[in-house]
């Protein structure tokens, strides 16, 4: 399927290990794109993963950390979190909204942040 309609899509929460994250994506075969919003006053853990991610902020402001980076950003302002670096952000005093995207990491699961074989701990 070429399109996709975000208000059409299932929502979910993204990785419920580590982040308040809700809403809907796609999925390609090298890259992952989702609407994204995060209730005011809560976080995603600081955390790392194998994908590289971009994410724009449409609506609200969060407190983001990437390595030893800290930077509150708003809407218009992107965050790029390399692979394998711990970040993490801080959501403030009202919704967080943003388009989220990540490279697509064979056998790493968004979802279950772990690699797909690897045992429940």
């Amino acid at each position: 399927m070429a399109f996709y309609k975000w208000t059409d899509l299932e929502g979910d929460l993204i990785t419920p290990k580590y982040s308040t994250a809700f809403g809907p994506s796609v999925r390609g075969e090298e890259m992952e794109v989702g609407l994204l919003t995060y209730p005011p006053n809560t976080e995603a853990k600081m955390h790392a993963h194998p994908n590289e991610q971009f994410m724009v902020v449409l609506k609200g402001r969060g407190k983001w950390t990437v390595g030893d980076e800290v930077k509150i950003l708003g809407p218009g302002e992107v965050v790029y979190n390399p692979a394998n670096v711990p970040h993490g952000i801080e959501v403030l005093d009202e919704e967080l909204q943003v388009i989220n995207v990540k490279s697509v990491v064979t056998g790493w699961s968004v979802k279950d942040a772990k690699w797909e074989n690897e045992p429940e701990k």
